[in-house]
């Protein structure tokens, strides 16, 4: 398993500044306007879309900018699932607007998530692929194939991000690896998963393009699976 050493003192005592200075801006934020994120929370962990689409249809002309905040925030924390949001986008912006929204947001949130449980909480990254048993996985992402499973892996919608990421976070892959395999395949499951949400809000009118969507779906995650089962352990 590729795993980096750990830093030295004075690399330690950088990242301890920088982490101190970033819960602080964190902790300064909330204090100032604690409402929105105590909202948000509420229609994650309660999976309310109509509750989502009004509340970021309320900002108006900075709806959309609102909705790239939330779903960057959603992917950074990993805590939260973000298919609600991303139906939200759909219904409120339309599949090509919702896609461009939640493609960007989605990307720069788990590439700065990376940059956080790469060198800030890598012990935390370590504790979530454990309890996914995805440990074995970590070579599959340091080795020389990383970089084009680390696109299939984004490619596949309605993967919780946070076990690829950390994945990503604890492997020996490159940053500038990570970045590049993350916007090109979040462009795909971005897409399915907005138009998904679009579709079940009008099911009767996009019937056919959401059952081809389904089974897309389910074919990616057949062929990757067996993909993987025909490769031999190395």
């Amino acid at each position: 398993m590729s795993i980096d050493n750990k830093p030295n003192g004075n690399r330690l005592a950088v990242r301890a500044v920088a982490l101190a200075v970033l819960i602080a801006f964190s902790w300064l934020i909330y204090w100032l306007n604690p409402d929105p994120l105590r909202k948000i929370i509420t229609l994650l962990v309660t999976g309310n879309v109509t509750g989502s689409i009004e509340y970021i249809r309320s900002f108006g002309p900075y709806a959309a900018l609102v909705s790239f905040v939330i779903i960057t925030g959603i992917n950074i924390t990993a805590v939260f699932p973000n298919i609600f949001m991303l139906a939200a986008a759909g219904i409120i912006f339309g599949v090509v607007e919702g896609t461009i929204i939640s493609w960007l947001a989605e990307s720069v949130g788990v590439i700065i998530s990376f940059g956080l449980m790469r060198y800030f909480f890598r012990d935390y990254a370590h504790q979530v692929i454990v309890r996914s048993n995805a440990l074995k996985k970590v070579d599959d992402f340091s080795g020389s194939n990383g970089f084009k499973i680390m696109i299939i892996a984004r490619s596949l919608p309605f993967v919780p991000s946070g076990i690829i990421t950390a994945l990503g976070a604890v492997s020996s892959i490159s940053g500038k690896d990570y970045i590049l395999a993350t916007l090109i395949g979040k462009i795909p499951s971005a897409w399915i998963e907005v138009t998904v949400g679009h579709d079940l809000a009008s099911y009767h009118e996009n019937m056919t393009r959401l059952c081809i969507l389904v089974l897309i779906s389910v074919v990616s995650y057949g062929i990757f699976s067996w993909a993987k089962n025909r490769t031999p352990d190395s």
